[in-house]
């Protein structure tokens, strides 16, 4: 006898909120039904295995069955079953979950259930106007249980002759915005199985059909009982047991790759967080890598069932490019396995991997030399920007993974390496910044370091001085560029010479300093040219090069970026003697000309080319 029943939720309201705003797509239906299935199973294999029916593992399943004729999608399965109580208690209460409460008597490790039952069930509303659901137990109570999800349900009894359970989805019409005759298309279930439930453990059957086109012109229609998943997922296997071409062969097909990885990390982590994850190290960056439409992240399984594709919180920005997945049990799914709790549990797995990437990241980097400068090559800029980012919170994970060209060794270093090698007496780090290695070469500020037999590093991306200021040192050594107006490489005896040579040309720098006014904040006299009869250096806070890099931003202007240029004059070299005793005409044409030689040594555009090349002109 049958018996109208009210959702103890009591809300027509509330069930139209969860499967309206809950799920994004309304295919997660299938994957919702499909993995309480094998959480139904998962208990029944449990029981059976501690005294029960002695049932073996494979003569479990789970069956999906369309009728376009009816309109209905019918999944069975052969697991515990539910009795009339449970299926008024589980299926009658919102948010209630069966699953829940078993693992919570369950022995510990012996029962492994996908998620919570019971709320994954409503999304089915989702795209059924009517849901039935036949269920038998192993004492052979067999009930039905009806709702067309307005005001409650009816559970009855019923002569449903197998244990398990079979839930018949009547599905809604079709209108403009919704086609759910779809989910009746065989090669769409086929595709939402694969997509979502590949890995379940048990087998998902259908009864498909294939068309051959025989050779009298007619075609034959052939049915199979096929099972769509592959329910073992590699990362579950062990390690020892997979080899490095089906790691390969994996990512290339998982993730669209048409290059095998550089690196393979698989994880697997057991205790108070239980994970695994396999982890990829691409050779080459996706074509969309530097874009904004690149999606970052890794993807998440719980016990198999696909939660989402790009999980960003695993992982942190400047690991973007790793490819791969996490599967955990552990996870807190909250009322939609699409809406993960940002808890302790998933930031603990993302901490876990980031310290695993570094780890292997820093072995290419000692043991495959090679494959090292390639991958960074590729990914370096990446690095470098996480260093930067977050006012430089991650710099000292970063910094050992950092490389750049070495100016006297002419070649990648890192600054581990650039630290061992310094010289006797040197007590910083030096660097040049350009917008290319040939510029930075060819800049007049490197000669002097360089004789002193002291190394340079050089920076030829934009975010590279900025990441530097980020870490300010490296091993107790502060960062110096070759343009910092306090670089400090004279001996006493060389200061107190440059000081009496300012002293004594005093009236001619303020001469020039007038003659560029509007152009530069000062001119000085410097000691740290040699060949070279004049450069360019910015302020303390903002260099020449990151003045660039600003100066090319989106709708800058240069009244925004505060800088004070400084005109720095070699005294031992010819052209500086030729300008004593110059009129002020004179002096402002040769001010103007060492200005602009000055800018275009630094790489900066000339104010007006016409007047400098006619001043050349004029000169020969």
């Amino acid at each position: 006898m049958s018996r109208k029943m009210s959702f103890k939720a009591e809300s027509k309201r509330l069930l139209n909120l969860m499967i309206n705003s809950i799920y994004t797509h309304k295919e997660i239906f299938l994957r919702e039904l499909i993995s309480n299935a094998s959480d139904a199973i998962d208990k029944r294999y449990y029981f059976a295995t501690h005294g029960g029916t002695g049932m073996d593992r494979s003569e479990f399943f789970i069956r999906i069955e369309p009728d376009l004729a009816a309109r209905t999608l019918t999944i069975t399965d052969n697991g515990c079953g539910m009795t009339a109580e449970e299926l008024q208690h589980n299926l009658g209460t919102i948010a209630k979950s069966g699953t829940q409460e078993f693992t919570q008597t369950a022995e510990k490790g012996d029962a492994e259930v996908i998620g919570q039952f019971g709320v994954g069930f409503y999304s089915a509303f989702m795209v059924a106007s009517k849901i039935q659901v036949y269920s038998r137990t192993e004492s052979g109570e067999a009930n039905l249980w009806e709702s067309e999800g307005d005001d409650g349900f009816t559970v009855t009894p019923c002569d449903y002759p197998d244990v398990g359970t079979k839930i018949v989805l009547s599905l809604r019409e079709d209108s403009e915005d919704n086609d759910y005759s779809q989910f009746l298309n065989q090669y769409t279930l086929e595709g939402l199985v694969k997509k979502y439930s590949d890995y379940i453990r048990y087998p998902i059957r259908m009864t498909v059909e294939s068309h051959e086109h025989s050779e009298d012109g007619e075609d034959k229609v052939t049915t199979e009982d096929k099972v769509l998943n592959s329910m073992v997922p590699l990362w579950r296997k062990a390690k020892s047991e997979i080899t490095r071409d089906e790691y390969n062969a994996f990512y290339r097909g998982a993730f669209g790759a048409f290059e095998d990885p550089i690196a393979v990390l698989h994880i697997k982590a057991e205790g108070l967080l239980s994970y695994t994850a396999l982890l990829f190290i691409p050779k080459t960056a996706p074509f969309d890598f530097f874009s904004k439409s690149y999606k970052r992240g890794l993807r998440l399984y719980s016990n198999g069932v696909s939660i989402m594709d790009s999980c960003e919180e695993l992982l942190p920005e400047y690991f973007g490019f790793v490819r791969g997945l996490v599967d955990s049990p552990d996870l807190s799914l909250n009322i939609s396995r699409e809406m993960l709790q940002h808890d302790r549990q998933l930031s603990a797995i993302a901490n876990n991997l980031k310290k695993k990437l570094q780890t292997e990241l820093l072995r290419l980097l000692r043991e495959e030399r090679e494959t090292y400068e390639s991958f960074y090559r590729v990914f370096g800029l990446t690095l470098k920007y996480g260093v930067y980012q977050s006012y430089g919170v991650n710099a000292e994970f970063l910094q050992d993974l950092l490389m750049f060209h070495s100016l006297k060794q002419d070649r990648l270093i890192t600054l581990r390496e650039y630290v061992d090698t310094m010289s006797e007496g040197q007590e910083h780090i030096y660097y040049a910044a350009g917008d290319s290695l040939a510029r930075v070469k060819k800049l007049p500020q490197t000669e002097l370091i360089l004789d002193k037999g002291y190394d340079i590093l050089c920076l030829v991306d934009d975010v590279d001085e900025f990441a530097l200021k980020m870490m300010r040192d490296y091993d107790k050594r502060e960062f110096m560029s070759v343009s910092d107006p306090d670089l400090e490489l004279s001996s006493d005896e060389e200061k107190k010479a440059m000081d009496e040579k300012r002293e004594a040309n005093q009236g001619l720098t303020e001469r020039l300093e007038k003659a560029l006014e509007g152009k530069i904040a000062h001119v000085v006299l410097t000691d740290r040219l040699k060949s070279a009869a004049v450069c360019l250096t910015g302020s303390e806070g903002v260099s020449v090069e990151m003045y660039k890099v600003l100066m090319s931003m989106p709708n800058a202007k240069a009244d925004d970026i505060p800088t004070d240029f400084t005109l720095e004059l070699n005294p031992d070299h010819p052209v500086f003697s030729r300008l004593e005793g110059l009129n002020d005409d004179e002096l402002k044409e040769y001010a103007d000309l060492l200005y602009d030689q000055a800018r275009l040594l630094a790489g900066l555009p000339l104010d007006d080319p016409a007047a400098f090349c006619a001043s050349v002109c004029k000169l020969m």
